[in-house]
């Protein structure tokens, strides 16, 4: 097959593999080559007319486009969308799975599960950034063969915590970060590290959320141990005396109602919308029907798909708060001089994407068919089940960041350009959206679903695939990013508002 047609409405198809001029394609003949992934028209569609792909407005055609012509940037302008949203009016109840799943997982005394056991060291600043590197750095693979339940010492490290004001967006999404972290089910140990004056204080963090100081949770600050090398030294203690008492964990079946996934998307192509996103969807819709929780992120890329989240919305509060973190979105960019068209990059036009509406069209994907049964600030601990949203920016490290502060234990990451991407504390699984691109990053990709374009897979397999890797990398099983190492530096919270 030359093309996919993806709704018997659309005006255009899309090119499975690369095409020349003069090749026939569905009762026209293309004017141009056609890159693989890329669109053409299969109709006369004249200036200003609106371009359809998904069923779904995607933008306006710039000018008058042929049969056959290519289309994309240089012919396709983005018009900011303008909806009706309707709440509620396409629920599809989800059925409860007729077998219980479980996974090998660590049970936390406050009733979470971790899929991981490592000690974390959490930052409050800069400044204390150093110190958290070279404690961890102390714990390498020969201290830690000591303790084969450990997976490791990590240090979460960021670049701000000062030069902020103490209240306000900014200063509460940091401190979600940093708490979401420090009671991460997947870290059996905690030390945060603070230098002592920062506005993002670690005494302020221990007070606004109860925590309590214990031998599997500490907190010191630079200053008041007199300096940088003790700082080192005494975190260097603190965590070999954790070290034993979090080894003693252990793996036990743990129901898959336990699990809380973050849905992700780097690098997008013009399959992530018809391959991988909707087969994670499938696998998301399987783990709702288990009593688990998928969580979408991303808000500027579901912008001009959250009509058909807020159809799903369980409730019209529920549907509006997502309206309303579009609309701060929108206002977010104009005060900066920017466009909710920025978002695509480079790489996904060169994949076949053209606006952010069509973008966002094949990331809502991720999110299966399951009524919306939340919707979450940045970093917000994460109470419903089945699909969920949390606000974020489409800045991958920063959003992953999110969501695992919300209580994400597992990413399902999908790709089609190809990232480069792991996090820790909670492991990474990478789904290619086509064959090519897994053929030359095996190292990096989990899971093809590239083999679904030739018809030789099924969505619904594809998802089942997806699903039951899920549940054997909760169990330990190392995905391809855990095994490279990744991890260590994808800590990024979002940086809201002004740095004086």
């Amino acid at each position: 097959m030359d093309y996919v047609r993806l709704d018997p409405a659309d005006n255009v198809v899309t090119a499975t593999h690369a095409l020349p001029a003069g090749h026939a394609v569905e009762g026209v003949t293309t004017t141009a080559p056609i890159p693989a992934g890329h669109k053409i028209a299969t109709r006369a569609i004249g200036k200003g007319e609106e371009v359809r792909k998904y069923a779904q407005f995607i933008g306006l055609a710039h000018a008058g486009i042929a049969p056959g012509d290519h289309v994309h940037s240089h012919n396709l302008d983005f018009r900011a969308t303008e909806v009706a949203y309707e709440f509620g009016n396409d629920l599809r109840p989800v059925a409860p799975a007729t077998a219980r799943d479980s996974f090998m997982g660590y049970r936390r005394a406050d009733g979470r599960a971790g899929t991981r056991n490592f000690i974390a060291i959490v930052t409050s600043v800069n400044c204390s950034a150093t110190a958290a590197r070279r404690i961890a750095e102390a714990f390498g693979p020969e201290e830690l063969v000591q303790y084969p339940h450990v997976d490791g010492v990590v240090a979460f490290v960021h670049g701000t915590g000062c030069g902020m004001a103490g209240d306000g967006e900014g200063f509460e999404a940091l401190q979600r970060v940093m708490w979401g972290y420090a009671r991460h089910p997947n870290c059996g140990g905690v030390l945060m590290v603070g230098l002592g004056c920062e506005m993002n204080l670690i005494d302020w963090l221990l007070e606004t959320y109860g925590l309590q100081q214990g031998p599997l949770f500490q907190a010191m600050n630079i200053q008041s141990v007199s300096g940088l090398r003790r700082t080192i030294e005494l975190g260097i203690d603190k965590v070999r005396a954790m070290l034993p008492e979090v080894n003693q964990a252990r793996r036990e079946p743990c129901p898959a109602s336990k699990l809380m996934v973050a849905l992700q998307c780097g690098g997008s192509d013009a399959w992530s919308g018809v391959t991988a996103n909707p087969a994670l969807g499938y696998a998301c819709d399987l783990l709702a029907a288990q009593g688990g929780t998928g969580v979408l992120a991303e808000t500027p890329e579901i912008y001009g798909a959250e009509h058909l989240l807020t159809r799903r919305a369980t409730d019209r509060a529920t549907g509006e708060k997502l309206v309303r973190l579009v609309e701060w979105w929108k206002d977010y960019t104009a005060r900066n001089n920017g466009s909710m068209d920025n978002n695509p990059s480079p790489g996904n036009k060169k994949g076949g994407l053209t606006t952010i509406l069509e973008k966002s069209l094949g990331a809502a994907a991720k999110g299966g068919t399951s009524p919306l049964t939340g919707v979450y600030k940045y970093a917000e601990s994460v109470t419903a089940k089945g699909f969920t949203f949390m606000d974020s920016p489409g800045y991958d490290p920063a959003s992953v960041t999110g969501q695992i502060a919300g209580g994400c234990n597992m990413v399902v990451f999908t790709t089609g350009r190809g990232s480069a991407f792991g996090s820790k504390p909670a492991p990474t699984i990478k789904v290619a959206t086509n064959s090519t691109m897994y053929a030359a990053m095996t190292e990096d990709m989990d899971v093809n679903a590239g083999d679904m374009l030739d018809g030789s897979v099924s969505l619904e397999d594809k998802g089942r695939e997806i699903y039951q890797l899920i549940l054997r990398v909760a169990s330990g099983e190392a995905s391809k990013s855990e095994a490279q190492g990744l991890g260590d530096y994808e800590f990024v919270p979002w940086q809201i508002g002004a740095v004086m």
